[in-house]
């Protein structure tokens, strides 16, 4: 159902693609796969697990809030493990303490996945007022290569 970028291959764990949204497939998300169909993953204080490895934050991961919420309350810092089905992704924010991901709503069916994210083109600071465009818009970031 999705239109798929000619060329573009599987995606792997560390790739940060762009899918149709599970829960309002009008809206793009952009995240960065963690596993892949057959992967087991767990996330135990905000540590990621991957068939039982540690996987590294990313290079400019963010975690905000050094208190880490128990699973009770929140899958935020404390998940799995669940195995990814085959066919589906398992994705995160790389703002780790502020990203709806498949922590809260689940798989990405293979099918979704637009393309594989290349370069910033456009970059908006949520925390600035919308009538000061200068500072609204993070222009330091567009055109720079995503990593």
């Amino acid at each position: 159902t999705g239109v798929r970028l000619p060329g573009l291959r599987e995606p792997r764990p560390g790739d940060i693609i762009i899918f149709k949204f599970p829960r309002n497939p009008h809206k793009d998300f952009i995240k960065r796969v963690i596993a892949v169909g057959g992967q087991v993953v767990e996330i135990r204080n905000k540590r990621v697990y991957v068939d039982g490895k540690e996987v590294p934050p990313p290079p400019k991961a963010k975690f905000l809030d050094p208190n880490i919420l128990p699973r009770e309350v929140s899958p935020r810092d404390n998940f799995g493990p669940v195995r990814v089905p085959k066919g589906y992704l398992f994705v995160m924010g790389d703002n780790r303490d502020n990203s709806l991901d498949s922590r809260y709503w689940g798989f990405v069916p293979l099918e979704e996945v637009k393309a594989k994210a290349l370069i910033i083109y456009f970059s908006w600071n949520n925390h600035c007022p919308i009538w000061d465009v200068a500072h609204k818009i993070r222009w330091w970031r567009i055109g720079r290569i995503v990593r």
